[in-house]
This record gives C-alpha cells, structure tokens and sequence, in this order.
C-alpha cells in the first residue's frame, strides 16, 4: 500500500512534460521565476510548482504562461507524442534528456550547438565531450578503489 502512495504523488509524466516545456521557454526568454509569478499574479514558489509538476496546471493558467511566456499552448505538449506508445500511453522515459536540457549549460549548450554548420565540426565536439565523461568515470572508479 504504501508503494501505492508512493506512486500517486509521483507527477503524471504528460504534467511534468508541461513543466519542463514551461521552464525551458522562461530560461530561454530569459525571464526569472518571480518575474513570471508576478505577471500571473502567483507566487515563485508556484512557479516553481508548475515546472517541477508537484502541482498540475489547469487550462485557464495555461492559457495565462502562453501569453506571459508569448507562446501557444500548444508549445507546452510539443514533443510528447514522440513519448507516447502505440496505446497512445506516455511512455516514462527522456528524463536524461529533460534534466539536461533544464541545467543551465545543458540550455545553453543545446541553443549554440545547431549554430555549428560545421557537421564534422559538430563530431568533433561530440567526440570530445564523450572522452571528457569517459576520463570522469575512470576517474571516479580510480577513487573507489
């Protein structure tokens, strides 16, 4: 049972989707958590709430960041289809990615990356950046040792 209650305060993953959608235009417009608070007449704190899905958005509130954050609501579901199964079911999943993208040099990495037209220049980085996490992890079993 208490698994179960476990399981219930767990954010639904569509909510957390929103949020993370919500976080990532406010970081982008480069706007803080109190400034969007204060245009919706909220706390940060609530804010806060949004992003991380401890509380659910409603429609109406919705429909109130979009215009804050000068987007369409669609914008909060894009992508979510791509994490759904063929039972239309979100699939849990991406959280790597999610918590990545909401670091802010994962942000900043993923907005200059595409600027690189450079496709060999692009594997470069890429290949650099594996050897760095590579030379971390041997590191980090060296200090287990």
């Amino acid at each position: 049972m208490s698994q179960r209650l476990d399981q219930d305060r767990s954010p639904n993953s569509i909510d957390s989707h929103v949020g993370s959608r919500i976080r990532a235009r406010r970081r982008e417009l480069h706007i803080s958590q109190e400034k969007l608070a204060d245009a919706l007449g909220l706390t940060f704190q609530q804010v806060q709430k949004y992003e991380k899905a401890s509380n659910r958005v409603s429609a109406s509130k919705l429909f109130e960041i979009a215009a804050a954050l000068k987007t369409s609501v669609s914008f909060f579901f894009e992508g979510l289809a791509e994490r759904q199964n063929a039972d239309g079911v979100a699939e849990e999943g991406g959280e790597f990615v999610h918590d990545f993208i909401m670091t802010p040099e994962g942000l900043e990495l993923a907005a200059w990356f595409p600027k690189i037209k450079s496709r060999r220049q692009r594997r470069r980085i890429l290949e650099l950046v594996k050897a760095m996490a590579e030379d971390e992890g041997s590191e980090d079993q060296g200090s287990k040792r």
